[in-house]
């Protein structure tokens, strides 16, 4: 189960000489000591092939979210379902473990069969993913849709589903990202293994951070967004007026991100820009992730039918099954 993180003496030397991180040593002051430990882990990050690329999909193959299987067996996974109490209570999947988002960490550990994260709509369980992931818990997945998409009981995604854009917060600008210094952050430990523990047991408690479609729509000159879709998707659907599109993104693309301001991720449905953003909050960016991705601003796009491949649309190509749930 967990890949526990591998400390040398070899690596620390490297990594504290070296800092090749995201192409930020050529433009900061590396004296700086928010840009040693960004640099530090950053380098540790790359030395255990660990760039957002292999978050979203492990060294298996296996991507960060797997669909409800038919017939509703998760019997080979360990399920880690994060949403209340009482709701756990009413009904949940059979063998699921009720675990509150701050103890993922230290729960984890108890899991004797790969762990598959569960909340209302999946996203919350994606941020939890990808963190469980960087914490050596590779095979981690993510329930995708949630409960939601588990049986129509629990449908939380309908609702979510809106049309907020308008022609003065809404085009299809193809808008250049800048280029920018490293986030600023520091360390008592220049140990990249020890920074990056560090760094994702401070993310865990800080919660699941977001943005609303409405909010972003509103006043998008308060954030730096990021719309993470194919090139084709970013002008054929639209997008938030002055949004960039930095996708892929890796480590070595971060420069494109903006530290200073909130680093808004959107996707279609907010699930893989949980994951995205848990990585860049453990990076040191003030990251939120868009609840409900362009479902959540754009339902009716016309060009969810018209793009060619398309996906990811709820109550369309994408609706809840009615999978079996027991209660307390």
């Amino acid at each position: 189960m967990k890949k526990y993180f591998i400390y040398t003496i070899l690596f620390a030397f490297i990594a504290t000489i070296s800092f090749t991180g995201c192409k930020y040593d050529d433009e900061c002051d590396c004296s700086d000591n928010g840009a040693v430990a960004y640099n530090t882990l950053t380098a540790h990050l790359k030395s255990i092939d660990m760039d957002i690329n292999h978050v979203l999909t492990n060294a298996n193959g296996e991507k960060f979210v797997m669909g409800a299987p038919d017939g509703g067996d998760l019997s080979a996974k360990w399920i880690l379902d994060i949403r209340s109490a009482a709701d756990f209570g009413i009904a949940h999947i059979e063998g699921a473990h009720n675990v509150a988002f701050s103890d993922i960490l230290t729960v984890a550990a108890t899991a004797d069969k790969p762990i598959i994260v569960v909340c209302y709509t999946g996203q919350t369980a994606c941020y939890a993913t990808s963190l469980l992931r960087l914490y050596g818990y590779e095979d981690t997945q993510a329930l995708k849709w949630g409960m939601s998409g588990w049986n129509t009981t629990f449908d939380k995604w309908t609702a979510n589903c809106k049309d907020l854009t308008t022609s003065s917060n809404w085009n299809t600008t193809i808008n250049a990202s800048g280029s920018f210094s490293a986030p600023d952050w520091s360390s008592s430990t220049t140990d990249g293994a020890s920074l990056l523990k560090e760094r994702v047991e401070a993310a865990v408690e800080a919660g699941f951070k977001t943005a609303t479609g409405a909010d972003v729509l509103d006043d998008a000159s308060g954030f730096y967004v990021n719309n993470y879709f194919i090139d084709a998707h970013y002008t054929g659907f639209g997008h938030v007026n002055g949004a960039v599109r930095v996708n892929p993104l890796l480590i070595d693309d971060c420069d494109n991100l903006d530290p200073s301001n909130p680093v808004v991720t959107y996707c279609y449905t907010g699930q893989t820009s949980a994951v995205v953003t848990a990585y860049l909050n453990v990076l040191g960016f003030d990251a939120r992730s868009l609840l409900f991705g362009i479902n959540g601003m754009s339902h009716s796009n016309e060009f969810w039918t018209a793009g060619d491949g398309v996906t990811n649309h709820w109550g369309h190509d994408s609706n809840p099954q009615d999978l079996p749930t027991v209660s307390n």
